[in-house]
């Protein structure tokens, strides 16, 4: 059973919801420890200074912004507290917006919203009436000393609130190099066989058919391991080469995915799973 993590209300004009504010995403990583390899002990770590190199207790450690190569200005703690926003526990609405109006690449971290005790016919009446209008609204709040810009949607029955990254936060794609000032000239003939390949390959999104195959390889790989097999690391692959022709290319995809399509009476294309029975390269160890 999940666990409320935050509590307070919706400020939607005059009207207060009460809810509750639950995580929307459970990850699913496999964490690795630091071991020492000549036996198995857990590595720890310590702080030194790198001037003495003594080891400096927790509490003699301050907080230190880099002004300059090897300058510091020291920030106290309480100098930080008195900058933390206004501790609130309301989600400030600001305005509804088109969901099409918000850039995917703004969104962080997703939450659920629920009612709190009493407040059921609120909150419903307060999604209902979002989708109804197909708006979203844009809002502010403060989760763990910290303002957030927050997106709130009405998904099927629930409310989901989705912490926003700020515009200036956003790498500009002009930055990279690789796309450069060259003028790429591309042929209505070669747009009309790449729009064709999309089509061919176009259908429903359906979530669950999707699964992290890396994740589940790292089980199946420690798995083994556990049960004493002895592991052979394939090597690695080589990365394909750019397609010489991108016209022949693109002919020759638009042919493979049209005979698949035909095995398969019609169904779209699914992506090929890597299987478990094969040697999996040894994972990079995190700590």
């Amino acid at each position: 059973m999940p666990r409320s993590i935050w509590s307070g209300s919706i400020s939607f004009g005059l009207v207060n919801v009460p809810v509750k504010l639950y995580t929307a995403v459970s990850r699913k990583t496999v964490h690795f420890h630091q071991l020492h390899d000549a036996d198995g002990s857990r590595i720890q770590q310590k702080r030194f200074c790198a001037t003495d190199g003594e080891e400096v207790p927790y509490e003699h450690i301050v907080k230190g912004y880099e002004i300059s190569p090897g300058r510091y200005v020291v920030i106290e703690p309480a100098e930080l507290e008195a900058l933390d926003p206004k501790k609130t526990r309301t989600i400030e609405i600001e305005r509804f917006v088109d969901l099409a109006e918000i850039d995917p690449i703004l969104y962080d971290q997703p939450y659920y919203l629920a009612p709190a005790a009493g407040a059921a016919k609120a909150y419903h009446l307060m999604a209902q009436a979002m989708r109804d209008a197909g708006r979203v609204a844009i809002a502010r709040v403060v989760l763990r000393q910290k303002g957030h810009l927050v997106a709130l949607r009405a998904q099927q029955d629930v409310l989901v609130m989705e912490t926003l990254v700020f515009a200036d936060e956003v790498v500009a794609p002009a930055t990279l190099e690789e796309l450069g000032d060259a003028e790429v000239e591309v042929s209505e003939r070669e747009v009309k066989v790449a729009r064709q390949l999309i089509e061919m390959l176009s259908g429903p999104f359906d979530a669950s058919q999707y699964r992290d195959d890396y994740r589940e390889a790292v089980l199946g790989l420690i798995e083994r391991k556990v049960a004493g097999e002895e592991i052979a690391v394939a090597p690695e692959a080589p990365a394909p080469a750019a397609a010489p022709d991108l016209m022949a290319a693109l002919q020759a995809s638009v042919e493979a995915v049209g005979k698949y399509n035909a095995r398969w009476d019609g169904e779209a294309p699914k992506p090929k799973r890597r299987s478990r029975a094969k040697a999996t390269p040894q994972p990079t160890k995190k700590s």
